[in-house]
């Protein structure tokens, strides 16, 4: 079967490009002698966090506890949780996981440390942590400076183990061109560097300096500091990670395909792929680079300007060939949520259909407690 017999709007994953997208990364972080563990809030799929391992990425980090619980199911030992947990719920899930893998959960504040702390007491487990360090996009973390103030303060909680430090250059979203990202990169390393320094001068040890982001990746592979790389979004790439040349638009591996399914005037066309194929992200922390709501491929003459749930409004600036009936491919914007409105990736190699990927995580597990 080919994709030209799909229905449509269907989402589609080029084998290819993604295989190619996973071992760039992975050779490059072994030649460099760093692991990757990925972020898995991409694609939220067992079956391509197996493919990961298989190229060498070495532990995941999650963006949700589900993706935790289906990573330590599945029989992977090194995950790593983004952020701080504070709910009586999700203490007892991270207990869970720290009795079966090693789990390592993401502390900013004495607060949610407390409380994990009196949770893993209960349970006579040791939680294992980072403490998040800021590096700039001002959402989780402390300064750089007050990392060992707050060291200090969960140093007394005897079931927190510190194992290092971890930050998230997220705010490098908001580079609108190629020439923008280093100074990124600087934050990220500057800020880890200061931290790592001052708590190696209290007398921390750091098995774990950990750092991530698609677009910084290469910009902070040779910092002489971090150790574990979490880049995500890499394994699909989109029309933001193209906006900045970090990746081509032959790596973008994620794909809507639509058709063409109305010409009501000589400069709109009308698809039948919305928001709820790809997103209404045209940018995050205000990145302004991108135009539109996607790329459609081969068209430079289109623009999809506008979008309803589930179709799409395309601006025809010049002569074009495109006509009803035509099926059309578009390049998300941010792939994540396109990922995330899908309950499987079909799996192509050129124009064939190869096979069907579950994303089995991307639900929310509250319905398994009833």
């Amino acid at each position: 079967m080919t994709i030209h017999e799909l229905q449509t709007p269907a989402i589609l994953l080029n084998l290819d490009a993604m295989e190619h997208n996973v071992k760039k990364y992975c050779d490059a972080a072994a030649k460099a002698g760093k692991q990757i563990w990925p972020m898995i809030k991409t694609h939220k799929s067992t079956e391509l966090s197996r493919l990961q391992a298989e190229y060498g990425c070495t532990g995941f980090l999650c963006g949700t506890l589900d993706e935790a619980e289906a990573m330590c199911e599945a029989g992977f030992e090194n995950i790593m949780y983004a952020y701080p947990v504070a709910t009586e719920v999700s203490i007892k899930r991270v207990v869970e996981l720290a009795k079966k893998c090693n789990f390592i959960v993401r502390i900013d504040g004495i607060d949610a440390a407390r409380l994990i702390n009196d949770g893993a007491k209960k349970a006579d487990v040791v939680v294992n942590y980072t403490i998040i360090v800021d590096s700039g996009l001002h959402r989780f973390g402390v300064v750089p400076e007050k990392t060992v103030e707050l060291a200090d303060a969960i140093k007394d909680f005897k079931n927190l183990k510190l194992c290092g430090i971890s930050t998230h250059p997220g705010h490098v979203y908001g580079a609108s061109c190629e020439a923008d990202v280093p100074q990124y990169c600087k934050d990220e390393m500057e800020s880890l560097a200061i931290a790592a320094r001052t708590l190696r001068a209290a007398g921390y040890e750091l098995p774990i300096i950990s750092s991530g982001a698609t677009p910084t990746f290469w910009g902070s592979l040779e910092d002489e500091n971090l150790m574990i790389y979490h880049p995500g979004n890499y394994i699909f790439n989109d029309a933001i990670q193209m906006s900045t040349n970090t990746a081509t638009e032959e790596e973008c591996a994620l794909y809507v395909l639509a058709s063409v399914v109305s010409h009501p005037r000589e400069d709109l066309f009308i698809c039948d792929a919305g928001a709820k194929c790809l997103g209404l992200d045209m940018g995050a922390h205000g990145n302004a680079s991108v135009k539109g709501h996607g790329v459609i491929k081969g068209h430079p003459e289109l623009t999809m300007y506008s979008l309803s749930e589930e179709v799409g409004k395309i601006h025809v600036d010049g002569p074009t060939d495109l006509k009803v009936g035509d099926k059309i491919i578009i390049i998300p914007n941010h792939s994540c949520s396109t990922a995330n409105l899908t309950e499987y990736y079909i799996g192509v190699r050129g124009e064939t259909i190869e096979r069907y990927i579950d994303v089995d995580i991307r639900g929310n597990s509250t319905k398994k407690q009833f």
